[in-house]
This record gives structure tokens, C-alpha cells and sequence, in this order.
């Protein structure tokens, strides 16, 4: 806990002054008591609620005043909230890779259900959109709160030859920002894309008008998040990197997840025979760069938990938030409950 005024906690060390006088008035009442002759009497002037319950009340309003005090400190702590994201898009990898059986029954299936159990704990609330890639990215199913309709897009999919992760991303980025001006056009084919060529047609000032594209502070925009799941190594398309610094600069946190094996397995697909493992170092690097996390589900019951953690994760955050509201709160309960208890008790308010 931090405190933004920390001098008004030097109040607190009127508490002990307080409860000295506390003491020192009930020994006063006691010697008084004892002038009287009558035990009766003396009973009646020392109060009625011998033993402990006599000093609840008090107590109770020592401790909303050490509640006021340290509220008037403006204390600040990490506490759970509910997150602000409002869109996530699951960019999905649909590449023949995915038919290996390392994960069973095997990649895509796995990812499939998972990704339908994922939405399923999701708040309903929180829209999600679907992109697939492979050798190129598109969205099938746009940002929606069904949980039928993304249900039925990620059924639907079908494999395809190659991977371009990068493309996966931008095409994910320009569904969150469909105004932002991002250049689908450069999401040309090959190995041979120099990194570090510009992404945004924004950032150029011509002459519609736009106004250049301004980069963020990476992982600062809470409205919307990525979620990229891939089980290869990028052979086509965007840079993964170049990909990545466009969600960064745009703030948006890029949450990666590779499933399958790290050593890899050898398929055949269409008459090709390859070796398909993770580029653990690209997904890590993507995550890196976007402030997010990279996850690794070597298995279908990993999977799960990967998604069951990114559900919990994308719904709730942890934030530094004031809590001098909730501790005046508590003082002014505090308090109403000590005045309540000494009514009802010795029929005075302490």
C-alpha cells in the first residue's frame, strides 16, 4: 500500500493518547464508585455492562478513527478489478501443420475445443471475433457477443498450405481499428519482405486529410487484446516482428500460445512430407513486445489450461486504484455500530 499524502498518518499516534485517557477515566469513575457506602450503589455508578463488553464500543470507535485518519492519507493498493477489454479476436493457425497428432486427437481438433471452451467461461459481455490463418489471414467471423455464431466459424475451419503469422496479427489489428488506415495491401507473399517496412497507410500525411498515425505506449490500450495461436514456424508473409510492433504501437497486448511440441513431428500434406516444430523465440519475442505472455500447451489438457488462465486473465486485472472511499466507508460503519451497540446496551451513546 502507498499513500499519496503519507504526512496525515502522523495522526495516528493520537490513538495511544486516546486510549491512555480511556484508561485513566474509567480508574476516575472506579475510585468515585467506591465513596458510596452501598455495594448497589456502587454497582449502579460503574455501569451496568461489567467485563469486556463494556469496552466493545469504544474499541469500535478507535478503530473508525484510525480508519478516518488513514483515509485521510489516501492510501492506494493493487487491488482485483473487473478488466476492461471489450473485444478480443482469437487469430487462429489453420495450416496442414495442424493436422499432427502430437496433440491429440490431434492440433486443430485440440484447438478447437479449446478455443469453444474459452468462450464458453467468457462474460457475455466481452465481444469476440475469429481470424484464421495459414498462407494468408482472413476474418471469419467478425466481433460479436454470439457465442453460436464464433462456435459455428471455428467449426468451419478448413487447412490450408503455410503459415504467415504476421498476417494473422495485422489482419487482427485492422478489424479492432477499422478506421485506423492499416494497409492490408502490404500483406504481400514470400520470404524475401525487408522488416521494417511501414504497415499504416495513416502514418502517411497525404492528401485525404488523415492525420499521421502516432504510436502508443505498448500494452496501454485495456479495450481490446490478441490472442494468437500457432503451432509452426512462419514460412510466408508479414515479418511476425513487423506484426508485432504494429499491435505494440497501437498498444495492443498480443497474447501468444504455441501448441504443440517443441521437438516436432514430420507430416505429410498434399504430397509434401515436412517437419513441423514451435519457433518458440518468435512467440516469446511477439508477447515480449506487446507486453503481453507467451504460453506453451504441448498437450490437449495443457491447452485447456492455457485458455482457462487467459480467461481469467482477459476478465479481471490488477490495478493500483485509491481505497480511501471503501476505508471512509468502514469508519463511518465502524462508528455507527459502536454508537449502536452503548444505546442498547447502557442506554448512551459511549
Amino acid at each position: 500500500m502507498t499513500f499519496l499524502w503519507p504526512q496525515f498518518l502522523w495522526l495516528l499516534l493520537a490513538l495511544p493518547l486516546l486510549v491512555a485517557v480511556y484508561l485513566w477515566l474509567l480508574g476516575r469513575k472506579k475510585k468515585m464508585a467506591l465513596r458510596y457506602a452501598s455495594l448497589s450503589i456502587v454497582r449502579e455508578a460503574m455501569g451496568k455492562g461489567q467485563g469486556f463488553r463494556r469496552h466493545i464500543p469504544p474499541l469500535l470507535f478507535l478503530l473508525s478513527l484510525a480508519a478516518m485518519l488513514v483515509a485521510s492519507s489516501r492510501p492506494f493498493a493493487v487491488v482485483t478489478l473487473p478488466s476492461q477489454n471489450e473485444t478480443i479476436i482469437l487469430a487462429m493457425d489453420v495450416s496442414g501443420s495442424m493436422r499432427a497428432t502430437d496433440v491429440q486427437p490431434n492440433r486443430l481438433v485440440a484447438s478447437q475445443n479449446a478455443a469453444k471452451a474459452f468462450l464458453a467461461n467468457l462474460p457475455r459481455s466481452v465481444r469476440v471475433g475469429v481470424v484464421a490463418f495459414a498462407g494468408t489471414a482472413a476474418v471469419v467471423q467478425p466481433p460479436t457477443l454470439s457465442r453460436e455464431d464464433l462456435t459455428a466459424a471455428i467449426d468451419k475451419f478448413q487447412l490450408q498450405r503455410g503459415t504467415a503469422i504476421g498476417n494473422g496479427i495485422i489482419v487482427s489489428l485492422a478489424e479492432l481499428f477499422p478506421d485506423a488506415g492499416i494497409d492490408l495491401e502490404s500483406l504481400e507473399t514470400g520470404r524475401d519482405r525487408k522488416r521494417g517496412l511501414s504497415l499504416d497507410q495513416a502514418g502517411k500525411d497525404d492528401a485525404s486529410g488523415k492525420k499521421p498515425f502516432t504510436p502508443v505506449a505498448p500494452g496501454s490500450y485495456n479495450s481490446a487484446a490478441i490472442i494468437l495461436l500457432t503451432d509452426g514456424q512462419r514460412t510466408t508473409g508479414v515479418d511476425s516482428l513487423d506484426a508485432a510492433k504494429a499491435a505494440a504501437d497501437r498498444g495492443v497486448r498480443v497474447y501468444t500460445v504455441g501448441v504443440g511440441t517443441v521437438v516436432g513431428e514430420t507430416i505429410g500434406f498434399e504430397g509434401w512430407s515436412m517437419r513441423v516444430k514451435l519457433d518458440e523465440e518468435t512467440l516469446k519475442g511477439i508477447a515480449r513486445a506487446t507486453q503481453a505472455e507467451y504460453f506453451y500447451a504441448g498437450t490437449a489438457g495443457d491447452l485447456k489450461k492455457v485458455y482457462q488462465t487467459l480467461s481469467s486473465r482477459l476478465t479481471v486485472q490488477k490495478k493500483e486504484t485509491e481505497i480511501s472511499g471503501l476505508l471512509a466507508l468502514a469508519a463511518a460503519l465502524l462508528g455507527l455500530l459502536s454508537a449502536s451497540l452503548s444505546l442498547l446496551w447502557f442506554n448512551r451513546i459511549l
